[in-house]
């Protein structure tokens, strides 16, 4: 099977052409630790948590890498740490596991390798001093930058011009920049903050050369795909494009550039600068189940935008549900590999829209349709789940005679054999009135409480 995958820097779908079949390599930029996950942060998690499964089914889950980083040293957590006057170990372990509890909630498991920028400084002090040596970077008072100019291939992966770039990322005028496009790889950390020391004094990194150097640490020159969220296509993946490549003889980053789509709230892209935020522990208080918010996550394709509402969530809730009494009290660990039709969707760019499509065409194949969620990852329908999540018995009494559900089926099934539909009706309508809502179809009739 070949997996083809949307590169943002061919523009088109390309194959998916591992460096070496027995180690593909996949990077994705995870989270910057100060706050709590909002679910909008979720969507990267859940579709390359999603496309991790998809390469492990295709390559052999020992031959496939993959590396989420966190950012534990930015300005937020540094202002975060001293207003509580903690050290920033105490903000960046807190969030950190406030995150991955988070995304474990939705089913995301933990990346293969999980970098972490304090524990990589070596690594990004001998790329920049690399970066100097071929005279792509330069220190002045105290800051190093990447000499955007020495790079003319600058602007590929965003392919806008750079004057518009460079409005658009709003960049910082100093005078020890050559060039306004000119991007920190060090610098200057006060006595009251946090640093390293470095052959250019006491500084920290920037963010854009963090996850050059963890990638090299993790995976060397090049991996095979680079993922992430649309905001990051600029400036963040531009840069670490650029200097990546000078550091490493024009050695291409990644093979694959995927980056996913906003999910907004009305009009407005969720963000936390806007305000406009709902976390992911505040939609998990509020009753929605882990595996409703990733299969809201994944209902859309991931490189469209996602508008966030209720009617969305109740949307998946029903979808769930019906799945979930089709399944009833099948037997654990008789389930069905994943449909073909599935596979395939995923295969072709993590088209999960044509993968659910796949799933309502075979509902009444149970076993299929339940190896089929366990293999997007729903937290509910992994292995030892089959049974317990569904109710299966109830005994109703209707006009004083009191029978389990699966007799009431049954009386209703005969009356209606029988073409005796005033019976049927009137089991149907007084189970209604007690709030048992019968659903007729083609696997049988099955039953739900209102």
């Amino acid at each position: 099977m070949t997996i083809r995958l949307y590169n943002t820097l061919t523009r088109q779908k390309d194959a998916l052409v591992p460096g070496d079949p027995n180690r593909v390599t996949m990077y994705v930029c995870g989270p910057t630790v100060y706050g709590r996950a909002h679910i909008g942060n979720a969507r990267p998690a859940v579709v390359f948590d999603v496309l991790r499964r998809l390469l492990r089914h295709e390559y052999c889950a020992d031959h496939v890498v993959y590396a989420r980083n966190i950012t534990d040293i930015d300005d937020k957590i540094i202002a975060k740490a001293a207003a509580e006057a903690v050290p920033i170990e105490t903000i960046t372990q807190r969030f950190e596991d406030f995150y991955l509890a988070d995304m474990g909630a939705l089913g995301v498991q933990p990346p293969d390798i999980a970098p972490h920028a304090t524990t990589s400084i070596p690594a990004m002090v001998a790329m920049i001093a690399g970066l100097i040596d071929k005279g792509h970077a330069y220190a002045k008072d105290g800051h190093v930058l990447f000499d955007v100019a020495a790079f003319p291939d600058y602007g590929r992966l965003s392919r806008r011009p750079l004057d518009e770039m460079i409005a658009g990322a709003r960049v910082e005028v100093a005078p020890y920049k050559r060039g306004p496009a000119d991007f920190v790889l060090w610098k200057p950390s006060s006595d009251e903050q946090p640093g390293w020391d470095s052959p250019w004094g006491r500084g920290r990194p920037g963010w854009h050369i963090e996850c050059s150097a963890m990638i090299a640490e993790s995976f060397g020159e090049t991996v095979d795909i680079h993922g992430g969220g649309l905001d990051l296509q600029f400036p963040h993946h531009e840069n670490e494009l650029a200097q990546s490549a000078c550091a490493h003889g024009g050695a291409p980053l990644a093979r694959i550039w995927m980056h996913n789509g906003f999910l907004s709230m009305g009009s407005t892209k969720m963000s936390k600068s806007l305000g406009n935020v709902v976390g992911v522990d505040d939609l998990l208080a509020a009753g929605w189940s882990g595996d409703v918010l990733r299969l809201a996550l994944l209902s859309a394709h991931y490189r469209q935008p996602l508008e966030w509402t209720d009617e969305l969530l109740e949307q998946i809730r029903a979808r769930l549900e019906r799945w979930q009494r089709r399944i009833g009290a099948f037997e654990p660990g008789t389930r069905a590999p994943p449909h073909p039709a599935l596979v395939a969707a995923l295969a072709d760019d993590l088209n999960t829209p044509a993968a659910l499509a796949a799933l309502a065409e075979t509902e009444s194949d149970v076993a299929t349709l339940l190896g089929s969620l366990a293999f997007l990852g729903l937290p509910g329908f992994g292995p030892g789940a089959a049974s317990a999540p569904a109710e299966t018995t109830a005994i109703v009494a209707i006009g004083g005679d009191s029978r389990d559900m699966a007799d009431w089926i049954a009386a209703r099934a005969d009356a209606r054999k029988r073409k005796d539909f005033a019976e049927s009706d009137r089991i149907r309508d007084e189970l209604a009135a007690k709030g048992i809502v019968l659903e007729d179809g083609p696997g049988g009739t099955t039953w739900r409480r209102a």
